[in-house]
């Protein structure tokens, strides 16, 4: 992702250093208007009033930066650089500081409901970490400041670094909805006619990686960073999830059948060779036809068979 982010190459100073320097100042501006008062001297009161006001300015340049947060500086509506040296500094008191957070933030977004390749509507969730990546981007290509202030009903001068985050997450959540619709479109729930299809039930991997692309795309606009993005929530809308359900346990049933028929087939098949290598009857066609079904029966029936002793001759 290119960045046009830069790290801030301006005057920073010691912030412990430059309160202490301040609150001389303002003591000394107050102790000279105090001495000119009672001495009734004016250049004291003018150079004390001097120092009362730079101290009052001076005020307004302290900054303080926590591991994982930046300050975007701006002198006059340029755009100056980007701070993260975390610690207490000073700096020109007349940029204006913006706070942003840089650590890694989690959503996890409620299911919507989408219509998969095949037309079926299915609830589709996600859980999606981003974290800020470029400031700039974040702070000038995308409106956060206003939309912050809209949403809070206030202006924008009031908007505070609480307010930026939840608007770029507000952002976050719209644009992998879309991302998320997108992709989900482009894949059916499940497949069982052609298992080698790449479906949202059965590839999680691939989904999760398009879906991942998809997002990180659409948040690149706004220097966002997508570290992780995973479906979390898959299942058949309501309307039509006691349909589905009864056709995938039909299709359950089919392959248990078609299991138990092979294994019967088998089984039978063994009977009849070893009944024949072994020379223990010998068997007519028909006599092994009326077997063979009765075998199948007892195997491929659900309920248990019931037999019937044959006391007599075989071949009666």
């Amino acid at each position: 992702m290119e960045t046009k982010e830069f790290q801030f190459k301006g005057l920073v100073l010691n912030g412990i250093m430059m309160l202490i320097l301040t609150l001389l100042a303002a003591f000394g501006g107050i102790a000279l208007i105090i001495y000119a008062a009672v001495y009734e001297i004016v250049w004291p009161a003018v150079v004390g009033g001097l120092l009362l006001i730079c101290s009052i300015i001076s005020c307004c340049g302290f900054m303080q930066i926590e591991p994982g947060e930046a300050r975007v500086l701006m002198f006059f509506g340029k755009y100056r650089g980007t701070h993260t040296e975390a610690g207490f500094h000073w700096v020109n008191p007349f940029y204006v500081t913006k706070k942003l957070s840089l650590r890694a933030r989690n959503l996890d977004a409620e299911p919507i409901k989408v219509n998969d390749k095949t037309g079926n509507p299915v609830m589709i969730g996600l859980v999606l970490v981003w974290k800020l990546k470029d400031t700039y981007k974040a702070m000038f290509e995308v409106d956060v400041q206003t939309m912050a202030a809209g949403r809070n009903g206030q202006n924008i001068g009031a908007v505070n670094a609480s307010m930026m985050m939840n608007a770029l997450e507000n952002f976050v959540r719209i644009q992998a909805d879309a991302a998320l619709r997108q992709v989900a479109g482009q894949y059916a729930y499940d497949n069982e006619e052609n298992e080698k299809e790449i479906t949202l039930r059965d590839g999680s991997d691939e989904v999760n990686k398009e879906l991942e692309a998809k997002i990180d795309e659409r948040l690149a606009m706004a220097g966002i960073e997508v570290v992780e993005a995973r479906i979390n929530y898959l299942a058949y809308a309501p309307e039509i999830a006691a349909v589905m359900l009864r056709r995938q346990q039909a299709s359950a049933i089919i392959a248990a059948r078609e299991k138990i028929v092979e294994g019967a087939v088998s089984m039978v098949k063994m009977a009849l060779d070893k009944l024949k290598s072994e020379g223990v009857v010998d068997l007519d066609e028909e006599r092994k036809a009326a077997m063979v079904s009765n075998l199948l029966v007892v195997l491929c029936g659900e309920d248990n068979a019931q037999p019937i002793v044959n006391t007599g001759s075989l071949y009666q």
